[in-house]
C-alpha cells in the first residue's frame, strides 16, 4: 500500500504543488475554473489510468498470491512496475508491450519536459531569470546522472523530493483553505446565477 501512495504520488503531483506552475501561466478570467480544470488530471491519470492497468494485474492473477505470481516475483523484486505491466498485458495481448514501450518513453519525456519548466520557473522566482542558463547546466546534469544509476534510487530520490514539496505545500492549503472556500462560493454562485452563460470561457 505505501508503495502505491510513493507511485501515484509521483503520477500524480496531487498536493504537491507543482501543477500549479503551470496552471498559473494559463489566461483566464476565474482562476476557480482553471482549478477545477486541474482538478480532471489526477482524476484521469490515477483514477482511470492506474486503476485500469492495477485490475488487469489482478484479473490475471499476476500478483503476489494469484494465479500467476511466479510472473510478477522478479519485478517486485526489482521494483520493476513496467516490466511487469508489460508482461501481464503481453499475456493476453502480444504486440501490446510495443504499445506500452512507446508510452513509456513518452511518460517520460513529457515528466522531464514539465519538471524542467517548474524547476527553472522556481529557480528564476529565486536567482532571476538571468540565472536560468545554470539551472538547465544542472538540470541536463541530473538527467545524466539519473540514466547512469540504477531506477530504485532515482525513484528514492525523487519520492523523497516529492515529500520534501508536500509538507509545505499542504501546510499552505490548510491555511489558505478559507480563502479557497470563499473564492469558490462566488464561482459557484456566478455559475447558478448564469452569469457566465454569455462570456466566452478564456
Amino acid at each position: 500500500m505505501v508503495q502505491g501512495f510513493k507511485r501515484a504520488a509521483f503520477s500524480n503531483e496531487a498536493g504537491v504543488g507543482s501543477a500549479a506552475i503551470a496552471h498559473s501561466a494559463a489566461k483566464t478570467k476565474e482562476p476557480v475554473r482553471e482549478g477545477i480544470v486541474a482538478l480532471l488530471e489526477p482524476f484521469i491519470d490515477t483514477i482511470i489510468v492506474c486503476t485500469m492497468t492495477g485490475l488487469v494485474i489482478v484479473i490475471t492473477g499476476h500478483y503476489a498470491g494469484g494465479s500467476s505470481a511466479e510472473v510478477a516475483e522478479p519485478f517486485a523484486a526489482v521494483n520493476n512496475g513496467a516490466g511487469l505491466t508489460s508482461t501481464v498485458f503481453a499475456s493476453e495481448i502480444s504486440w501490446f508491450p510495443h504499445v506500452l514501450s512507446a508510452a513509456v518513453v513518452l511518460f517520460a519525456f513529457s515528466t522531464m519536459i514539465s519538471w524542467s519548466y517548474y524547476g527553472e520557473r522556481c529557480w528564476a522566482w529565486l536567482f532571476g531569470d538571468g540565472s536560468s542558463m545554470v539551472y538547465r547546466v544542472l538540470f541536463l546534469i541530473m538527467v545524466f546522472l539519473g540514466s547512469i544509476i540504477t531506477s530504485t534510487n532515482v525513484l528514492d530520490f525523487g519520492d523523497l523530493m516529492i515529500l520534501g514539496m508536500a509538507f509545505p505545500n499542504v501546510l499552505g492549503l490548510y491555511f489558505l483553505s478559507g480563502d479557497v472556500k470563499k473564492d469558490l462560493d462566488a464561482y459557484m454562485k456566478k455559475l447558478k446565477n448564469g452569469d457566465f452563460d454569455s462570456e466566452k470561457i478564456t
